[in-house]
């Protein structure tokens, strides 16, 4: 390990310098890894669904989105050449480290964005110096993007970027396709917002609706070709004002964002929205003042600085997300795409002047939005309730396999402070990475061959209920087995619990297993498994006191709590009578985001042939960045919230 690490770093980070200091020291590590020709930066050895060379090629491209940013700042920095080496070595057909023309539906096309970028904000370092000869050998490959078949996707903006890059430096380029792809993808825009990540027909919208692509080349798009295509830039200038107090909901006081969707080993790239804010000179309706923008960047990547294990021994970026995971990645995550990390950087472009820079840093404003909101675009239902920041969620999918699409996509809930789950296996319940999802099988014994939890949920909508947003949706996990749920937001007078009504109506028979949050599974201080509540007098939790331990679970019938270092979660059955056996499973290792051993508060039962069943469910949970916490989660979990009057009556 290098003695200065990204996660070593010992500054505040609130100038550009410090940021700026940041970024070279995640870039230093990089530079071993760089092949003779330095085309090409090889930082591990796993595999991808694409070729070897458009693997490395991820990890010399994505850190250009910081150095890009940084050079056209004015400032300098001491590996600039081996990014101009292999630039041009890379594009020179005649070279042996060359990348190769681009095919159809080609991760080189993915690529071609940051270094168009680039080539736009960072031309007078990376394309000026070039001879004749190696312009046209960039232009060429760059422009051979212009004939291939490209996903009905987020990608056409890296068609865009391509083109642009050539534009702004004088080279050929095809108008003609730039305005063809833009017309496209102005056809994902759906409302308040949001685009979807695609056509009609389904609703994918992610961190790739935001931060990762769409948003953020659309305000990058504005800075540097708004003065070319002005209606269209003021038209994402709007949209981007609409997104933003939309967006805002999915950060929290400490700097983190929700964890939902695919993608998410790009870290710091989460944020990427308000650094291209930043960029575009973009000002936001109240409560979004500079300061708050600046606010939720910066804390953003504090808090990746603080993150100890997302390096690995040699100080790159692993795949994963608290800690390198090949479980919760995708198979197009080579080891340099945690790299598209650095698009975050992109206000190091800006002058020390700018108000993003010169303005004080304000903290989240809580206060001045609504602690629990409906986004309709999207389907969530967005709460701050109780000191934790999370979602409910139903509708949204992906259109085209993505490896535990099921559990990036498809869970009831998603939180800021507690990592979603993945699978790990399907044969035993606690590798089915089941957080905030209903398995279901056939097997009465529960150790069938098959867990199945929702994927696809059926006619998702938000509708009112004695005032406040609910989230219905169905789900079959068999042909004959149908699952109708309502989700419910917390409430002031239950702050921590949010519900969840389930019918089920079972053609066969079958076996349940609901769960709340997982949450770190070991002790804090030696690292062992957790050990039982220990209680003084009789009775359940809510009777007894708990002990001078800060830690440990607690299952009875009807419910489970789960306290540790992470804070507390729990899960209960608010109906008398129901036969729901409480447990806290020990989840398979690395099957959670954040916490490698985790645990999992669940309720069991089961349904027979013919029988319509009815549960109401309260989720507990209260994250240990509460201010308090320790002092409160006992009182807040003893306060079980109210069935309300509608669902009563529904059932």
């Amino acid at each position: 390990m290098p003695a200065q690490t990204f996660t070593t770093l010992d500054s505040p980070l609130t100038t550009r310098a410090e940021v700026a200091e940041a970024l070279k020291v995640l870039l230093d590590p990089l530079k071993p890894h760089f092949t003779p020709g330095r085309t090409c930066v090889k930082l591990g050895n796993t595999a991808t669904r694409y070729d070897e060379i458009g693997a490395q090629l991820e990890g010399f491209s994505r850190p250009m989105w910081g150095l890009a940013s940084l050079l056209a700042g004015g400032q300098e920095y001491d590996g600039t050449d081996y990014w101009f080496d292999g630039l041009r070595n890379g594009t020179n057909p005649d070279h042996p480290e060359f990348w190769g023309w681009a095919r159809d539906l080609d991760q080189r096309m993915v690529e071609m964005c940051p270094i168009g970028y680039a080539l736009c904000v960072a031309g007078h370092k990376l394309w000026d110096p070039l001879s004749q000869k190696e312009k046209d050998n960039m232009a060429a490959w760059l422009g051979y993007i212009n004939n291939k078949e490209m996903p009905n996707t987020n990608w056409l903006w890296f068609r865009v970027f391509a083109n642009m890059g050539l534009a702004k430096n004088g080279a050929p380029y095809s108008q003609e396709k730039m305005e063809a792809d833009m017309d496209h993808l102005d056809t994902f825009y759906r409302d308040e917002g949001f685009s979807n990540d695609g056509p009609a027909g389904y609703t994918q919208m992610d961190y790739y609706s935001g931060s990762f692509a769409i948003q953020f080349l659309q305000l990058l798009y504005v800075k540097i070709w708004g003065d070319r295509d002005p209606k269209r830039a003021e038209l994402y200038r709007e949209r981007a004002k609409l997104y933003a107090l939309q967006f805002l909901h999915y950060a929290d006081e400490q700097g983190r964002l929700i964890t939902f969707g695919r993608s998410l080993t790009y870290r710091f790239a989460m944020a990427g929205f308000w650094g291209a804010v930043a960029f575009a000179d973009l000002e936001l309706p109240a409560p979004l003042t500079w300061g708050v923008v600046k606010g939720l960047l910066l804390r953003n990547l504090r808090y990746w600085t603080q993150q100890k294990e997302i390096l690995t021994n040699d100080g790159t970026l692993s795949i994963g997300y608290l800690y390198p995971n090949q479980f919760m990645s995708e198979n197009y995550n080579s080891p340099g795409s945690p790299y598209w990390f650095c698009l975050s950087f992109a206000p190091l472009a800006l002058p020390e002047t700018h108000p993003f820079w010169t303005a004080k840093e304000e903290p989240f404003p809580t206060n001045a939005i609504p602690s629990v909101k409906a986004l309709t675009q999207p389907k969530h239902i967005m709460s701050n309730r109780g000191d934790h920041t999370f979602l409910l969620s139903s509708g949204q999918m992906c259109h085209y396999p993505v490896r535990a699409s099921e559990s990036k996509y498809g869970k009831f809930a998603y939180s800021s402070a507690f990592g979603y789950s993945v699978p790990t296996g399907g044969y035993f319940i606690e590798a089915v990475g089941h957080d905030n999802m209903i398995a279901v099988t056939e097997d009465p014994e529960g150790m069938g061959e098959v867990w199945r939890v929702r994927r696809v949920a059926t006619d998702a909508r938000i509708e009112q209920r004695d005032g406040a947003p609910v989230l219905i949706s169905g789900w079959k996990p068999f042909k004959d087995v149908d699952v109708d749920t309502w989700l419910i937001a917390p409430t002031e007078q239950a702050p921590n619990w949010h519900l969840r009504v389930h019918r089920i109506t079972a053609g066969r028979d079958i076996r349940t297993n609901e769960a709340a949050w997982a949450l770190t599974g070991t002790k804090a201080g030696d690292g062992r498994e957790l050990e039982a509540l220990r209680m003084t007098g009789e009775g359940s939790s809510r009777s007894g006191d708990v002990s001078t331990a800060d830690e440990g679970l607690h299952a009875e019938a009807g419910e489970a709590l789960a306290v540790t270092s992470a804070g507390a979660v729990g899960i209960v059955e608010l109906v008398a009578g129901k036969d729901r056996v409480g447990k806290v499973l020990a989840a398979d290792a690395n099957g959670n985001m954040c916490a490698k051993r985790s645990v999992l508060p669940s309720l069991s039962s089961e349904i027979k042939q013919g029988e319509v069943g009815w549960y109401v469910t309260a989720v507990y949970a209260l994250p240990e960045s509460a201010k308090g916490w320790k002092g409160r989660w006992r009182s807040g979990w003893e306060k079980r919230p109210e069935v309300p009057g509608w669902v009563k009556e529904m059932m």
